[in-house]
């Protein structure tokens, strides 16, 4: 999106609408689930980004609240059939309200060059999510992709009829993981031409990067519950006393 202010004029609140904060870890207790989650609600964020096994426990904390559910699928490799994951989100997205889900594309195949098995495998993910009108992020793992890579996915995504494209997971091995540059944000937005909102994500930690991605135009960014105060420059107490 193109902001109407510079990020450093924009309020806790109105820089809050840009995050999906992350709940993601396995190892959380439903305790530390519900606690990140409360934050991230009290900072009044987009969304609460979670594990569908915590759908039971987030859903009735973000109900009659302006933060929303975002739940992954296939995450974090991407690696089931395309049929799998299609049956995954239709069991999701018919249980329950959720805004958006993200889906991890199968990159392995993104890099071989298959690129129209990346936009199948994506496309059955949008029919089933459509249906329930939640929108659909596309996640490509940027760590691992060149430059003709990051445009590719994004292409087959813009291909596919997905919402957004999505840097990272936040899981990557093995590799250094940088995330969401400036030039991997750069790059998707080139690459999806005005035709998908992009969502960074992937360290993100600093408040100086998180207003930088803004002031480029990014439509939304995953930031862990550790980040999230930080690049916010406020505490989720403060936020809701400011609420």
């Amino acid at each position: 999106m193109n902001p109407a202010k510079k990020a450093a004029e924009m309020t806790v609140r109105e820089l809050a609408r840009y995050i999906d904060q992350s709940v993601l870890k396995p190892e959380f207790t439903v305790g530390e689930i519900k606690r990140y989650a409360q934050e991230g609600i009290d900072f009044g964020c987009a969304t609460i980004c979670i594990n569908p096994a915590s759908l039971p426990i987030v859903a009735p904390m973000v109900e009659g609240t302006e933060t929303g559910l975002c739940v992954v699928c296939d995450f974090p490799f991407g690696l089931a059939t395309t049929e799998a994951k299609a049956m995954l989100a239709e069991e999701y997205c018919s249980k329950w309200k959720i805004e958006d889900l993200d889906i991890v594309a199968n990159y392995g195949r993104l890099r071989s060059g298959d690129l129209d098995y990346v936009t199948r495998d994506i496309k059955a993910v949008v029919d089933a999510c459509h249906k329930y009108g939640t929108l659909v992020k596309v996640i490509i793992e940027t760590d691992f992709l060149t430059p003709e890579q990051i445009a590719d996915g994004t292409r087959c995504a813009v291909a596919a009829g997905a919402d957004f494209i999505k840097s990272s997971t936040g899981f990557v091995t093995g590799v250094p993981s940088v995330g969401a540059t400036t030039e991997v944000v750069a790059a998707m937005m080139e690459a999806g031409e005005g035709k998908i909102k992009v969502k960074g994500s992937g360290a993100i930690r600093t408040r100086e990067h998180f207003l930088e991605l803004i002031d480029m135009g990014i439509d939304r960014m995953g930031v862990g519950y550790r980040s999230t105060p930080v690049v916010l420059g406020m505490t989720a107490e403060e936020a809701r006393r400011l609420a």
